[in-house]
């Protein structure tokens, strides 16, 4: 299938989501070869991938990652795609555990850092947290304290066969896409902050395609993969079947413009410490843009 896949991409002709579905399912199965992995992928970029083709792949991968069972039918994320380049602290992170307090319930999804010095796995460890728990052990945390966070590797075992080929690739590719859309506790509700602006509506698109509840895909006009404090911010709204696209200004929140550095962040220890201190009710830029997001 990835061959004919791959014949098609050449053409600049797109894919069917069965097509996507079939050929994600053949990697994940160990059916390909890393230089067919690279070719398709490639072939995606340069062509530009489609709702259809984003949303086969993420059928594929939800089929075939571990799931957890969690009894609220209400399940929210801040999983975000990352890869901005900002150096920020870790704000979706934050902002999962200020979520959780008010009742929800919040499955974070998330990974070591990429291209930061700390990703959501790096601060939640610094924190303390035992980031590979068991399953059963995370929907427990889930079930009774109301937040748990899923460590991707160990709930998307299969997507290794394009571990080496993303990385001698060396560039973002669909693949950076499909973990905030993959949550294994089939979160309904998100936030999600995407690198680049033209993703926003495509991937609103495709949550709305897959049956999510209630989901913003959000971009900082800064770059930031965040509802920004800096600018003002790039949202795709979809609800109830319908898609809203908005610029969002802090100003409307009551809040003002900041300078970047004001947000930046550092190592992981150093992120905790932000985290601790918003946590305790330290006022600021900081803790404004968790409440922001």
């Amino acid at each position: 299938m990835i061959k004919d896949a791959i014949a098609k991409l050449a053409d600049r002709a797109s894919l069917t989501e069965q097509e996507a579905e079939s050929v994600m399912l053949e990697i994940m199965d160990g059916g390909a070869s890393p230089a067919q992995i690279a070719a398709y992928l490639m072939g995606l970029r340069l062509k530009g991938e489609t709702v259809e083709e984003i949303a086969g792949s993420v059928q594929a991968m939800r089929a075939k990652a571990v799931r957890i069972a969690v009894g609220d039918p209400l399940i929210v994320d801040t999983c975000g795609t990352g890869g901005d380049g900002a150096h920020t602290f870790n704000i979706s992170t934050t902002t999962a555990l200020v979520v959780a307090g008010t009742g929800l319930t919040v499955a974070k999804h998330g990974n070591r850092s990429v291209s930061s010095k700390s990703g959501s796995a790096d601060v939640l460890s610094a924190l303390g947290v035992k980031i590979e728990l068991p399953t059963e052990r995370v929907a427990d945390c889930l079930n009774e304290v109301g937040i748990g966070f899923l460590f991707a590797p160990l709930y998307h075992g299969t997507m290794k066969h394009c571990a080496g080929p993303r990385q001698e690739m060396g560039i973002r590719t669909m693949l950076n896409l499909l973990g905030p859309l993959t949550n294994p506790a089939g979160a309904t509700i998100q936030v999600l902050g995407v690198y680049e602006g033209r993703l926003t509506s495509l991937l609103g698109n495709v949550l709305m395609h897959l049956g999510s509840q209630h989901c913003f895909v959000v971009h900082g006009m800064d770059g930031l993969d965040e509802i920004t404090l800096t600018a003002t911010t790039q949202v795709s709204e979809a609800k109830g079947g319908i898609l809203a696209n908005y610029m969002l200004d802090p100003a409307e929140f009551g809040l003002t413009l900041v300078p970047a550095k004001q947000l930046a962040g550092g190592t992981a220890q150093e992120n905790a410490a932000i985290t601790r201190d918003i946590l305790q009710g330290r006022k600021g830029p900081k803790r404004d843009i968790v409440c922001l997001n």
